[in-house]
C-alpha cells in the first residue's frame, strides 16, 4: 500500500489517474481542455506531475469528464482499509481557509464518495451542478455552515444534517467565527 501523506504522492496518483482516464475516454489534451475549461498546458503539467491542481481545477476536470471528483485520487483497492485522517493530504482552493480531505474516494462499482471538509471563518466554495440524480448528504460536526442550493439558502449548525439534489449550482460558506467541520457523502446515480 502506498503512503498517502505526501503532496508528491497525491500528485503522482492524480497524474496517473488523469492520464489513464483521458486515454480510456480516447481524448486528446485539446479535447479535454475544451470539455473542462482547463488549459491544455495545465492538463499536460498535471499529467506529467509538474503541477499540483487546486480543488477548483479538479472539480472542473471531473465535471468536464463526467467522473466523480475523487476518482482522480483513487490509489488502491484492498479488502479493508483503515484511514488515518492525519495521513490524508487535503486539497485546497489555493489557501488554507478551505480544506477538503478525500477520505473514501469514488471507485468504480461504488456510487459514492466520502469527504471531510474544514472551513475557516470567511471560507467559501462554489460547486457547479453535478449530473442529474446526484445527491449530497452533509453532516455538520462543528461551527455554522451556510449552504446555497440553487436559489435557496440554508444555515446548518453543529449536529445538523441536510440532503439535497446536487444537479444545480451549490456552495458552502463559513460566515461564523468558528471553524466549520463537516462530512459529505456524494451519491452518484
Amino acid at each position: 500500500m502506498q503512503e498517502r501523506n505526501s503532496v508528491e504522492n497525491l500528485n503522482e496518483i492524480i497524474s496517473g489517474n488523469l492520464k489513464r482516464l483521458r486515454r480510456e475516454k480516447e481524448l486528446t489534451l485539446d479535447a479535454l481542455a475544451e470539455m473542462t475549461g482547463v488549459s491544455k498546458s495545465m492538463l499536460g503539467q498535471i499529467e506529467r506531475g509538474e503541477s499540483a491542481p487546486s480543488v477548483a481545477t479538479l472539480w472542473k476536470i471531473s465535471m468536464g469528464m463526467k467522473i466523480s471528483f475523487t476518482s482522480l485520487m483513487v490509489e488502491n483497492d484492498q479488502e479493508a482499509q483503515i484511514i488515518d485522517n492525519g495521513d490524508i493530504e487535503p486539497l485546497t482552493n489555493g489557501d488554507d481557509n478551505f480544506k477538503l480531505y478525500p477520505v473514501f474516494p469514488f471507485e468504480p462499482g461504488r456510487n459514492f464518495e466520502i469527504l471531510t471538509i474544514e472551513m475557516q471563518p470567511g471560507a467559501e466554495s462554489l460547486s457547479m451542478p453535478h449530473d442529474p440524480g446526484t445527491e449530497e448528504f452533509v453532516m455538520v460536526y462543528s461551527g455554522q455552515m451556510t449552504l446555497l442550493v440553487g436559489e435557496a439558502v440554508y444555515t446548518l449548525n453543529a449536529n445538523q444534517s441536510i440532503r439535497y439534489e446536487a444537479d444545480k449550482k451549490h456552495g458552502y460558506a463559513n460566515r461564523g467565527k468558528a471553524l466549520v467541520k463537516l462530512c459529505m457523502v456524494i451519491y452518484y446515480a
